[in-house]
């Protein structure tokens, strides 16, 4: 796997959490609050129900393994959004919360919100093969960095790169196929989803709409086979399906939680439909790991 890894490059693990309370405000404008202690934080319209706030920027020193939001966070988040709004947030009105880690570049700052969110790409062509690490970065900045990651390991590879994700479509994005002329995001997804309820008048609304903003063009997946069971409102066999082949969903909470929000529409019973159909048909997740 080539030589050692420089000493001078290091990493942190910083947790993010958010918490999302019922709705906030009647209209779809976002706010950013600026803290006292220099922090930004935000809460957004989420999911049509909810107002999603966060995020906290916290050192994480416990299992990769074990990441969840902690109270002190939650508190946080409310007391600080609470200055701004006139109906105060409390933890008793948050309804889901979740967390994650990211790892960045260790630069000596004392404040993980004050650490990079920059990247470096560090290549070793020593002892055999090259091996190419990456240390940091962030999803916003992810087609820049698999670029110059391309471009820096091409060369030992011998491979010829060439920039041909600056105006590539994402999975799904694509959306020519209904809608042969595009304009704007927003305008678009619109467009599209009334173009999708011509062609498929037996979608309801509320599913044809969510899988417009979920997965775009690609709900052609999920049309070409039947749509199957429906294991709880809303979610059928084939969509299932398509998030354990496609997306990588291994579990009933990558689908609830992770895949889709789900879990935040359903009650409790509904979502042990969806755990027990997927411990039915995929078994255990645990016990594939």
């Amino acid at each position: 796997m080539g030589g050692a890894l420089p000493r001078h490059t290091r990493a942190r693990a910083a947790r993010a959490a958010a918490a999302a309370r019922a709705r906030q405000t009647a209209h779809e404008f976002a706010y950013l609050f600026q803290n006292a202690d220099g922090r930004i934080i935000f809460a957004i319209p989420f999911q049509q129900h909810f107002t999603l706030i966060g995020t906290t920027d916290v050192e994480h020193e416990g299992s990769l393994d074990e990441i969840r939001a902690s109270d002190e966070e939650v508190r946080y988040l409310c007391e600080q959004t609470s200055r701004c709004f006139v109906r105060p947030v409390t933890a008793a009105d948050v309804v889901w919360r979740y967390a994650g880690v990211r790892p960045l570049l260790e630069d000596e700052a004392g404040n993980p919100a004050a650490v990079t969110r920059d990247y470096r790409l560090v290549l070793n062509t020593e002892g055999g093969a090259p091996l190419l690490n990456v240390w940091g970065g962030k999803i916003t900045t992810f087609r820049v960095l698999a670029q110059e990651a391309a471009d820096l390991i091409g060369g030992p590879l011998g491979w010829r790169t060439s920039r041909w994700s600056d105006d590539a479509f994402l999975p799904g994005g694509d959306l020519r196929s209904l809608l042969p002329r595009t304009t704007r995001p927003d305008q678009d997804l619109q467009a599209f989803d009334t173009a999708l309820a011509r062609a498929h008048p037996e979608l309801p609304t509320a599913m044809r709409r969510r899988w417009v903003r979920s997965y775009g063009a690609r709900v052609g997946l999920l049309l070409a086979a039947p749509l199957g069971e429906e294991v709880a409102p809303g979610l059928h066999e084939a969509e299932l399906h398509h998030l354990h082949d496609a997306e990588w969903a291994r579990s009933a909470d990558d689908v609830l939680w992770r895949r889709s929000k789900l879990g935040l529409h359903y009650t409790p019973a509904q979502r042990e439909q969806v755990a027990g159909w997927w411990q039915r048909r995929y078994g255990d997740p645990a016990t594939r790991r």
